[in-house]
């Protein structure tokens, strides 16, 4: 059997065998690294199959074709690994990070998490990043002897730190987190199991960080014009992209437009992951970290787009709010969305029956912001549909309780 550490991987890599560990010390496998058994943890997560059933833009019953959490996770995982290999990174971890990436989502997309932090707000808001936390170390409940799905340190490290550190060099709270200060999930946590909050996480976490852009943009277009909010002739507005539609063209007189969006997205893709390779390949070479610690107290990430790409990224972002994110369509969605989520939120917190049964234990006392948590990670953890139906069974066609 081949010994899971015979994989080459750069000094500057995180190396499985010197994992920092979990918080609840566990017997080595004798078939899979740490960080394999981290990804296969979060496949197997009730959290990760709900994905299935969680929109990135458009609700669930719009098609059957356009992203879900879950495609969307399964896309960024691929570019991940492709980024981790050439750069002789562990693809493990990246991969691990980049399925367990959006474990922390709320239902209806950003506009749902939008509303339930509004509903927090005088609980201590709501991140989804700090949820996604609370997700692995304590809502998931499988195995008998922890809560969560106790990953290693490096994959913690990574799900927390996606954005970035989230301290400064004073010690204060980085511009995310200035203004609220750092979710209390996450100080937590970190006051039992240190994260760094301080420093960068991984390159291969910074991997997994830059493919989420990456397929994010691709894939939004790819939606886009799916559901013909703009067209090919709309998204020549961005320069990059005309250039790609105009070599489409040259190389292929002629092409139906539905084959040449699946070209563009792929050139999208594979120009955007090209030119991460190399410019992390360049920053790798100018820094030469001996080790992995060397790559999270670096001045700046690793894993990074050129100042051209950058450009780009910027332009495709740009581009998609206008053009689709605040489309009439999608805000008339987004409104409905918001509702659903603000109604369920003020009933079930007025009446902590309306909780299953498992999720009421412990909330007896009259403790307003203990109850308030539990209905956030109740309603955080609803698929579309489920909050949809829940709102139906609570709620008649205007909007009352009933």
């Amino acid at each position: 059997m081949r010994p899971f550490g015979e994989r080459w991987l750069a000094a500057y890599a995180v190396n499985p065998r010197d994992s920092r560990g979990r918080l609840w010390p566990e017997a080595p496998s004798p078939t899979r690294s740490p960080f394999q058994r981290d990804r296969d943890r979060v496949i197997h997560s009730t959290a990760f199959r709900r994905l299935k059933h969680k929109t990135q833009v458009f609700v669930y019953h719009e098609g059957d074709h356009f992203r879900t959490r879950l495609t969307h996770s399964l896309e960024v995982s691929q570019i991940a690994r492709a980024l981790a290999r050439s750069l002789g990174l562990d693809e493990d971890l990246a991969e691990a990070l980049a399925l367990s990436h959006d474990l922390g989502h709320t239902p209806f997309g950003h506009v749902g998490e939008e509303a339930l932090d509004a509903c927090m707000g005088a609980f201590g808001g709501f991140d989804h990043n700090a949820q996604a936390l609370r997700v692995v170390t304590r809502l998931e409940r499988r195995y008998a002897a922890f809560d969560g799905l106790n990953l290693t340190w490096e994959a913690l490290e990574g799900l927390v730190k996606h954005n970035g550190p989230l301290l400064g060099a004073d010690g204060q709270p980085t511009e995310r987190y200035r203004s609220r200060g750092i979710p209390a999930a996450i100080l937590e946590y970190d006051a039992a199991h240190d994260l760094w909050l301080g420093t960068h996480a991984s390159a291969e976490a910074q991997c997994a960080a830059l493919a989420d852009d990456i397929a994010y943009n691709a894939h939004d277009l790819d939606d886009g014009l799916r559901a013909g909010l703009f067209s090919l002739a709309d998204a020549r507005a961005v320069s990059f992209l005309a250039g790609i539609v105009d070599e489409i063209g040259s190389l292929h007189p002629g092409l139906e437009p539905s084959r040449v969006v699946h070209e563009m997205m792929r050139r999208v893709i594979t120009r955007f992951v090209e030119d991460a390779t190399a410019e992390s390949a360049r920053r790798l070479g100018a820094l030469a970290p001996r080790d992995a610690d060397a790559v999270r107290f670096a001045s700046a990430p690793v894993v990074a787009f050129s100042p051209a790409f950058v450009e780009a990224d910027k332009a495709i972002k740009t581009f998609l709010f206008s053009n689709m994110y605040r489309h009439p369509y999608l805000m008339r969605m987004r409104k409905k969305a918001d509702r659903v989520v603000r109604d369920l939120f003020g009933i079930i917190l007025a009446d902590s029956e309306l909780l299953p049964p498992e999720w009421r234990a412990g909330l007896d006392g009259g403790n307003e912001a203990r109850r308030a948590r539990r209905v956030a990670d109740f309603i955080a953890g609803m698929t579309d549909r489920y909050a949809e139906a829940e709102h139906g069974r609570l709620f008649d066609a205007t909007g009352r309780s009933c």
